[in-house]
């Protein structure tokens, strides 16, 4: 603990001295000015005639335009290569980040703190746990094409290294889309994940009832009524994850997910939002003893969003409540929860009720620059027919609080502590805790 101590006056420290940089800068996540080369594909082709400046500015204003905010989004890149027409564009970026964490009076057997993978048994094995990890390091390039027929075209491609086993540094797709019209196409965030809605965490996956994961989909997203709303529309790819017996058996799933949002925002910049999310599922499997295929149908609600009551104070925060959507809670994403049988009734599965909620606020004492954030999230699964068994998750907790600092414009500082509840159907329940530091530096 000392050392902890230590470390969060360091912070501070490095906080003060930046604190003179930073009415200069106001950092708001999207980084500073990129650097744009001009690249010339054809002789005469400045066909509009603008100044160099000009079509900087224009390339810039691309990049700002469509840049995404939220968790776990990266900035905007520090340097870009663009025709001298500003039809095309494509930026290289991305991030080293490195954490070091330490868990202890209770290791949670995952690389990221999830209260599901929280030990029941406590051993001379799992009371305490070290690691690095440079995992969630990201590559990533992104393309913009102004077309005369279809307006401004983006691509976007990231991976990080997590597509493995822990700490085997696989390389991960992590999204591959493309924009235009307001139509994605390609691997993206789910549209059931409000981005904006989520606080920052140096832990990976962040609170237990955040609903962060990747999907392939088909969307349609639309603002209106000069950007205050916006709705959205997605197909997505299905994923069921199911306790079936020896009456069921899993099989391909023949209907994709839909996922519908309507968001309002407001303020400037449109900081401040609520929105509304809802998710169906027609969930396919095959019943042993009719011999015949059979579906069962998921949903789910979900109202998040963000409050910046003003540049010290923001607010994040959202509920969820559903059956058979585990993949769209944190906590229950891969668990075997969206449907389950039930041994006393040979034919009978049944969807499983889940909810959960998650608030956070962020305090910035210095804005872009130094600021400290904790919050509470809360998973629950319901006994609906007591078709759970007693060694099965109940409910997980999860409670935060870190600490960020910008050194300069491309090296961040963290520190953190998370503390972790599991609790089982038969109340048999355990606790850990972890503190993490993390270094992260643009480029």
């Amino acid at each position: 603990m000392k050392t902890f101590r230590l470390l969060i006056v360091s912070l501070l420290s490095v906080a003060s001295v930046a604190t003179a940089t930073a009415q200069k800068r106001m950092d708001t996540g999207r980084g500073g000015n990129p650097t744009v080369y001009l690249i010339s594909v054809q002789e005469n082709d400045n066909t509009c005639g603008c100044s160099p400046s000009m079509i900087r500015d224009n390339v810039i204003g691309d990049y700002l335009d469509t840049y995404r905010g939220g968790f776990q989004q990266v900035r905007n890149p520090q340097f870009i290569f663009a025709t001298k027409n500003n039809k095309f564009s494509m930026a290289l970026g991305g991030y080293i980040n490195l954490r070091t964490s330490y868990d202890f009076m209770g290791a949670v057997d995952n690389i990221d703190f999830v209260p599901y993978y929280i030990p029941m048994a406590t051993t001379y094995a799992n009371r305490q746990r070290i690691m690095m990890d440079a995992t969630t390091s990201r590559l990533y390039m992104k393309t913009i094409v102004n077309s005369s027929s279809l307006g401004r075209i983006v691509a976007f491609v990231d991976m990080d290294f997590r597509g493995g086993d822990e700490f085997s540094y696989t390389p991960r797709l992590r999204s591959a889309y493309v924009k235009v019209g307001g139509f994605t196409v390609g691997r993206d965030v789910t549209t059931f994940c409000d981005l904006l809605a989520g606080p920052q965490t140096v832990d990976f996956r962040g609170p237990n009832a955040y609903n962060f994961n990747f999907n392939t989909m088909i969307r349609f997203e639309q603002p209106f009524l000069r950007d205050h709303w916006t709705f959205a529309l997605a197909a997505e790819m299905p994923r069921v994850n199911a306790t079936y017996g020896e009456n069921f058996s899993r099989i391909s799933q023949r209907v994709p997910d839909g996922v519908v949002y309507l968001q309002y925002a407001w303020g400037k910049g449109r900081r401040n939002h609520l929105r509304a999310s809802g998710v169906v599922r027609d969930m396919y499997l095959h019943n042993n003893l009719s011999g015949e295929n059979t579906t069962r149908v998921g949903w789910g609600t979900q109202f998040s969003g963000h409050i910046a009551f003003n540049s010290f104070l923001d607010i994040f925060f959202n509920g969820v409540y559903g059956e058979g959507i585990s993949p769209y809670i944190q906590d229950l994403a891969g668990a075997p929860y969206d449907l389950m049988a039930d041994p006393a009734n040979p034919g009978s599965i049944k969807t499983m009720p889940m909810w959960g909620w998650q608030a956070a606020g962020r305090l910035s004492f210095v804005p872009g620059v130094f600021w400290v954030s904790g919050g509470y999230s809360n998973v629950n699964i319901e006994n609906d027919d007591n078709l759970m068994t007693p060694d099965q998750y109940k409910k997980g907790q999860y409670i935060f609080a870190n600490m960020f600092c910008n050194i300069s414009s491309n090296c961040t500082l963290a520190v953190e502590y998370l503390r972790g509840y599991r609790e089982n159907f038969s109340e048999l329940q355990n606790t850990a805790n972890r503190i993490s530091l993390m270094v992260q530096y643009n480029f």
